[in-house]
């Protein structure tokens, strides 16, 4: 018992975490390895658990997504379609150790790009003095790319996303966070209809349904919240928990 309350309190703050920002990963998937899942099917399994919620935040957000400059949303959802297939096809193609070997290193990348991903954004669009001003192809390469990453780990995925958007054309991080909620939704779904075919995630489905559960209360919570607590605040947070994950799976060797 306690162990699912604590797997639902990790979903909260992970559903919470992905409508605010990004980083429900960093808790979401060490939670479930602690539960006794093995590293690919625990972040699969992170993946179908924190879809709900973002679902939700993305519902949330509907009347708010804007288009990225001139790239249609029907575009850009069509790369992370196929983007988020590919990654997650490559989760469970490639050897399982090759995934937990390479665990510590993903969480290391997203947590730099987590610390410092907006502040050399900043800096790049101050020395350009102007957004790189990337065509609508260029986007969509990025896009595709970034779902790949996100169908096979997505740790970060949404900080990138507003990174290239923000470098690239100029848009503003809260004006594209709507569009970054939805397009995160995107690749999970696609990767989730995979998983529930193709892994092993309903073989031990009380974790699952713990963490989807709580994902689920604090994806709805957290896209409300989000435009209340001072961005610093919740920041600071998700590198907290992303440094001291990181970490710890670089001490467990």
């Amino acid at each position: 018992m306690l162990e699912v309350v604590g797997l639902l309190l990790a979903g909260v703050v992970a559903g919470a975490l992905n409508a605010v920002g990004g980083g429900g990963t960093f808790v979401a998937l060490p939670a479930l390895v602690v539960a006794g899942l093995p590293p690919v099917t625990a972040n699969a399994s992170t993946t179908v658990a924190l879809l709900p919620g973002t679902l939700a935040s993305a519902w949330t957000f509907r009347r708010e997504i804007t288009t990225v400059e001139a790239t249609s949303k029907r575009s850009l959802t069509a790369m992370s379609l196929v983007g988020g297939l590919i990654g997650a096809g490559l989760l469970l193609t490639l050897p399982a150790v090759s995934f937990a070997v390479a665990v510590p290193w993903l969480l290391a990348f997203a947590t730099v790009v987590l610390a410092f991903g907006r502040r050399l954004t900043r800096l790049l669009g101050e020395a350009l003095q102007r957004p790189l001003a990337l065509s609508s192809r260029a986007v969509l390469v990025g896009q595709f790319v970034l779902a790949i990453y996100g169908g096979y780990f997505g740790g970060a995925v949404g900080i990138l996303m507003l990174a290239l958007w923000s470098v690239g054309l100029g848009l503003d991080t809260a004006v594209g966070n709507p569009m970054r909620v939805a397009q995160i939704a995107t690749i999970y779904t696609v990767a989730t209809v995979l998983f529930l075919i193709a892994a092993d995630v309903l073989g031990d489905p009380i974790p699952l349904l713990a963490v989807l559960l709580g994902a689920l209360a604090g994806g709805l919570g957290g896209a409300h919240l989000a435009r209340r607590l001072p961005s610093r605040l919740l920041r600071g947070v998700v590198l907290s928990i992303a440094v001291t994950m990181t970490v710890l799976y670089f001490l467990r060797g």
